[in-house]
Order: C-alpha cells, then structure tokens, then sequence
C-alpha cells in the first residue's frame, strides 16, 4: 500500500502564513511599546575627568534619581503625565510618559564623591575626576640622549600636539 501525503490547498498556507506574520507584528509592537524609555548620552573622555551629558528633555531635576560608583552612573526617573486640556476632547499625544533607567559604565575609575552635576534645558551634566592611576602621564622623550623626562602639565586637559 502506498502511502500519499495529503496536503492543502498552497493559498491557504500562504494565507496562514501572512496571517502569523501579521499578528507577531502586531505583538512586536505592542512589547516594543512596554519597553522603557532610555535616554541618549554623551561620553567626553579629557585628561583628568569624564564628562557625561545626558537628554532628558521634559523631566525635573526632582524627578532624578543619580548614583554614582566608581565604575557606572546609574540615572532614574519618571516622565510624569500633566493632562492640561480644559475640555474632555481626544488627545493624541507621541510623548513618552513613565520611569526610565539608564546604566552607563565608565571606561575608567572615578572619584565618585567629587562628582559635579548641572541640570539645564533637559540636559543632565555630569564631571566625573579620574583616580590619579587612570589619568594619563604625558613624557617627554629626548631623542638625542636616548632618556625619558615627566612633564608636568598646568593644564592637562591639552592633549600633545603633533610636530
């Protein structure tokens, strides 16, 4: 007896097909929407410190949370919703509204209790000193006699210029 293997007809797998497709998309969507706001940041690395700028435009400095370790800042805080509209129409509204958490780890070790912060126009700015050890030694190499020599730097937030 030979055995045949019944199949369906091909549009109705194309259709079931599409139709798995388009709910995934719509659950994608929906999950994409549940995740967390994260907010955009700007790593400046000097000499002798960090410097972290962080976007958080509509949010209050009392609605931060900072903590600082010597290896990641750690900001939280919440985009609060202030329904102002005098009458009951509809509003359609893309702002994002909620707690968010962003972790930013650090390239190098800071001195996180000599930290300096400025909260500004939505920009969060944040000075964060290396320890001595991270901090970068400038030497000065004579060619002629074959030795090294430190440099001390007033300002060492200068980086060495080419010759």
């Amino acid at each position: 007896m030979t055995i045949i293997r019944w199949r369906t007809y091909p549009e109705i797998d194309a259709f079931n097909r599409q139709m798995d497709r388009i709910v995934d998309d719509m659950l994608r969507v929906k999950h994409q929407a549940e995740i967390t706001w994260k907010p955009a940041v700007e790593l400046q690395n000097t000499n002798d410190h960090l410097i972290l700028r962080v976007q958080i435009p509509g949010v209050e400095a009392k609605d931060l949370d900072i903590q600082v370790t010597k290896a990641a800042v750690a900001i939280t805080g919440e985009h609060r919703y202030e329904n102002k509209a005098k009458n009951n129409g509809q509003v359609r509204s893309e702002f994002r509204y909620g707690k968010f958490q962003r972790v930013i780890p650090l390239p190098v070790a800071i001195q996180n209790d000599q930290v300096q912060a400025e909260y500004k126009n939505g920009i969060l700015r944040l000075t964060l000193p290396k320890v001595i050890e991270a901090r970068q030694k400038v030497v000065k190499i004579n060619l002629e006699n074959n030795t090294t020599e430190p440099v001390a730097k007033a300002d060492s937030t200068e980086e060495p210029q080419a010759a």
